[in-house]
This record gives C-alpha cells, sequence and structure tokens, in this order.
C-alpha cells in the first residue's frame, strides 16, 4: 500500500509528522507492508493533513486527517469518516489549470526519477538543443512576467542581460516571499524543488550564465533543507554541474539564506545581502541586468517566474500564452488566505473576477460575516471592496482601479475590520521594514502613523485626510523601491472606498 502525507510546512504544522509517524506504526501492528511518501501539498490547506491512498482506481483523499483516523485506514476506507473520494475529482483540484504546479503534491519531491516520470526535465532537454537566442524567444513569445509583483516580462529581462558582454553573468531566484498572505514560493520550493532547478539551469542557457543562487528566507527551514537537497541530488546525476545532461553546457547553483528582513524581497537590496553587505535598496540605474551580483549582469527572478519556464519549453510559448487575457498571459497561483472558509494555493488563468475568487472557490468568510474588503498584493496591495468584485484578475485590469497583483496573494476581510487600522498597519509596517536608504520612504512612513494617530483623535480630521493623501503621493513618487512606493496603496484604498472609517474614535480604541 502506499500512502501519501504531506512534509509541507503547512500541513506539518496541523499535525502531519504525527499522522506519518501513526501510519508507519499502525501498519507495523498490522504486518502490512506501507511506502510512506512525503510529497508536497496539494494547495487545500483548509484539508491538512491531506492523506492519498494509491489505489486501483487512482488516488483517494481522506482529511483533515489525524492520529486517531489512522486506524480506518487499514479497514473499510470507503466508509471512513474523512474520505473525500479521489483527489483528482475534488472541485478545489478540477477547476484549476495546474502548469507551474502539475506535480506539487502528486510527486515526491526528492525522487528525479518522479520527477522525470511526470514531465520533468523534458524542457531543459529541448533547451539544450536550441541556440540561447531561441530559448529567450520562446519565454518572450509566452507573454510570461515577473511573478514576483512587478509583472515585467521575463523575456526582455533575459535579453538584456544576454546582450551584455561580461565574463561571468549570473542567475538570481528571489526566494525572499516575504508578503504577508503569500506562500506558493515555499509550496512550490518543498513540493516540486526540480522545477525550480529546472528553470534556473533553462534561464542560464538563454543568457550565458554559469552560476546561479537562491536567496531564501531563513524563516523557511523546510524549503531550505528541501532545496539543498535537491541540488545535492541534481548535482550527482548531473542535471548541475560542468556538464549539464551530458551537454557542452555548464551550470551550478548554491542555496544562500537571507537574515530576515522584508526589504530584501526588492532585487537591488536582495543583491546587496547577497554579497555579504547591509540589504539596502540602490539606486537605478544601472539596472541588475547589467550591472547585478558582483558588478556582472544578473537574472533576478521570482521563484514561480524560474518555476514556469520549463512548462514553456516543454510545450512551446503558444501553448503557454494560450491561457489569460490581454497582457496578463499564463496562468497564476492564488494564494487565497485570511477569513475565508477554504483558504490555500489555487493556480487558473489570468482573468477570474474576485466574486468567483471569494465567493465560489474560498467559499465566503469562515466568520460567516459579510465579505468588508480584500487586501490583494501582499500587505503593500490595495484595498478592494464589494464594488470592484468584477474586476477581472489581470495586471491592466488592477492597474485601473488603483490596484495592483504583485504576488498574487489575496487576504480576506469581513465586516468587523476597521480600514483606519489597516491604512495605520500600512504605514507603521513601511516604517519598521524601511532599509533607510531614502527620505521619502524612511521619514514618510512615520509621518504617516503619526497622521492617521491625529485622525482617529480627531485633531482636524478633514485637514489630516488632505495632508495623508499629499504624504502618499509624495511616497509614490519619491521613493526609491516598491516598499515606499507602493505603502500608499493600501491607505488610499482604504481612504477612498472605506471613509466612514476614518471617523474620530476613543482614545484607547485609536490606541489599539
Amino acid at each position: 500500500m502506499r500512502i501519501f502525507v504531506p512534509r509541507d510546512a503547512a500541513a506539518k504544522a496541523l499535525g502531519a509528522d504525527a499522522v506519518a509517524a501513526e501510519i508507519a506504526a499502525e501498519a507495523e501492528r498490522r504486518g502490512v507492508d506501507v511506502e510512506i511518501v512525503r510529497n508536497g501539498s496539494r494547495g487545500m490547506v483548509w484539508l491538512e493533513p491531506l492523506v492519498e491512498i494509491d489505489g486501483p482506481d487512482g488516488r483517494c483523499a481522506f482529511g483533515p486527517m489525524d492520529v486517531a483516523g489512522v486506524a480506518g485506514l487499514f479497514e473499510a476506507r470507503e466508509d471512513h469518516p474523512k474520505a473525500l473520494g479521489p483527489t483528482e475529482e475534488l472541485d478545489w483540484m478540477k477547476r484549476q489549470t495546474r502548469l507551474t504546479f502539475a506535480r506539487c503534491g502528486v510527486i515526491d519531491p526528492l525522487s528525479l526519477a518522479d520527477y522525470q516520470a511526470h514531465g520533468g526535465l523534458a524542457g531543459l532537454r529541448r533547451a539544450i538543443g536550441m541556440s540561447p537566442a531561441e530559448i529567450v524567444g520562446e519565454v518572450t513569445d509566452s507573454g510570461l512576467r515577473g511573478r514576483g509583483g512587478a509583472g515585467f516580462p521575463t523575456g526582455i529581462k533575459w535579453k538584456t542581460v544576454a546582450a551584455a558582454s561580461a565574463p561571468q553573468k549570473y542567475i538570481v531566484c528571489n526566494a525572499d516571499e516575504g508578503d504577508s498572505g503569500t506562500f506558493a514560493d515555499r509550496m512550490l520550493m518543498e513540493g516540486d524543488p526540480f522545477t525550480l532547478i529546472e528553470g534556473m539551469v533553462i534561464a542560464g542557457l538563454a543568457v550565458g550564465a554559469t552560476k546561479g543562487y537562491v536567496y531564501l528566507r531563513s524563516e523557511y527551514p523546510d524549503a531550505i533543507e528541501v532545496m539543498n537537497e535537491a541540488v545535492r541530488i541534481a548535482r550527482q546525476e548531473r542535471v548541475l554541474g560542468r556538464s549539464v545532461l551530458g551537454s557542452a553546457h555548464a551550470f551550478d547553483m548554491e542555496i544562500r539564506v537571507g537574515a530576515g528582513a522584508y526589504v530584501c524581497g526588492e532585487e537591488t537590496s536582495l543583491l546587496n545581502s547577497l554579497e555579504g553587505k547591509r540589504g539596502v535598496v540602490r539606486a537605478k540605474p544601472p539596472l541588475p541586468a547589467l550591472e547585478g551580483f558582483l558588478g556582472r549582469p544578473t537574472v533576478v527572478n521570482n521563484v514561480i517566474s524560474l518555476a514556469s519556464v520549463p512548462v514553456i519549453l516543454e510545450r512551446g510559448a503558444a501553448f503557454y500564452r494560450d491561457f489569460g487575457m490581454g497582457r496578463s498571459r499564463g496562468t497564476i497561483p492564488l494564494q487565497i488566505a485570511g477569513n475565508v472558509a477554504r483558504g490555500g494555493l489555487f493556480e487558473a488563468a489570468f482573468g477570474l473576477s474576485l466574486a468567483e475568487i471569494v465567493d465560489e472557490i474560498a467559499g465566503g468568510t469562515a466568520s460567516g460575516r459579510p465579505v468588508k474588503a480584500v487586501q490583494v498584493g501582499g500587505p503593500l496591495g490595495a484595498y478592494f471592496p464589494r464594488e470592484l468584485f468584477d474586476t477581472p484578475f489581470g495586471y491592466e485590469d488592477y492597474a485601473a482601479q488603483d490596484g495592483l497583483i504583485g504576488h498574487a496573494g489575496l487576504v480576506v476581510f469581513d465586516d468587523t475590520v476597521d480600514m483606519l487600522s489597516q491604512a495605520r498597519f500600512a504605514m507603521e509596517f513601511c516604517a519598521i521594514e524601511s532599509c533607510g536608504k531614502c527620505t521619502p520612504c524612511r521619514i514618510g512612513a512615520v509621518r504617516g502613523v503619526e497622521t492617521v494617530d491625529r485622525i482617529a483623535r480627531g485633531d482636524r480630521p478633514e485637514e489630516q485626510i488632505v495632508l495623508l493623501k499629499d504624504l502618499c503621493e509624495t511616497m509614490k513618487a519619491g521613493s526609491l523601491c516598491a516598499l515606499g512606493g507602493f505603502t500608499p496603496y493600501p491607505v488610499v484604498s482604504a481612504l477612498t472606498h472605506f471613509p466612514q472609517d476614518f471617523s474620530p474614535r476613543p482614545l484607547a480604541e485609536a490606541a489599539e
């Protein structure tokens, strides 16, 4: 009997290790031969730990599993109270278009044989037979844009690095996933690490880079462990090294761990940290594509951007481009969190409305109360009210509503949320996390907190609101990076869509 128990951090936090141990113990008590596979998560966090049993009709799911329910897995499983039926037939799975996450939760994350049996390395093998220009052209034609937040066309960035002349070039993967409500990078690295490795190797072939780094946040110990082991296996199996898959191409990589600074999610601050310097933002130009890591041309891409490359090379640019809408092509892993009945990762083509995502896929709020706002794009994303829930999920569509897609994290709030407090949190977050390099961010965020507090106290609130809006314009236009530049999004959206929350309140309540 083959039983799958996730080793994903979310599943482990909900008791997956104890469930796996009990399955092994119960099998030994019954004298049953069991193979326990510690796979990644399928993304249905509200069902974790999600145990799957491989049978003649495919894999059947049981969850959320606990230690008490393990014995029943060895008996009449169809009558098990946690039985959910065939995993692929669950509504959450059937409604998705899984391209980047196609293998996540399906395979043993550290089995290269399993990875290849499910299509892995097909894209790299095709890329080895192509010229660098052809690889760059394929990625460009696919319409892939940076999935880390900026949405910059990946192919253009690669073309710039490829055209640069230098004795050494680098591929740097930004795995410093610091946005609240986001977990796609972690889930991918823990559940399908070879996809990221393959994407980085292809990027190296495309631009002439022979060395790569994954900058991984220290708060992800499980991802660090899995990625380090995956790199070791990839070297052993000659996916990495002096001769990639026996070809004339060389590429190697290593995992570097950050020190816990949110601002190091910004590419130039990340590069400083990677070089052993203080994590502060660099002025641009020069762009990292021309003078990046150690002053050399560098591709800096997010985990999901690089992990989307293998399927593009395997299936072709046209296949990937056929999903999505407008200039938002392909699929996007939606990370649904906050006050929701069903939170988790849902990969779909661009174009879904917030109403579909929140009301249908996520099942509304966990509290059962009405949804008041959804923050899209992390702690620096705009708050969308119910009136904007018909906005299609796409880069330009959200920008037209003064919002941003960001890392595609969605945090849902019910009608008990106080938007003045949320606006204050945005300014306070920026003040705490600022690297201090530029005045609009370093000083503006502190002044923002003070201004919101004056509004709450009733100290000439109308004047303070005008001042707060003006401050936001200054931060947006004058900050060196997106930390200060994007902080106005949650503040202004809260002011615009929820003006009733910006009324004076008792001092004790304002302090909270």
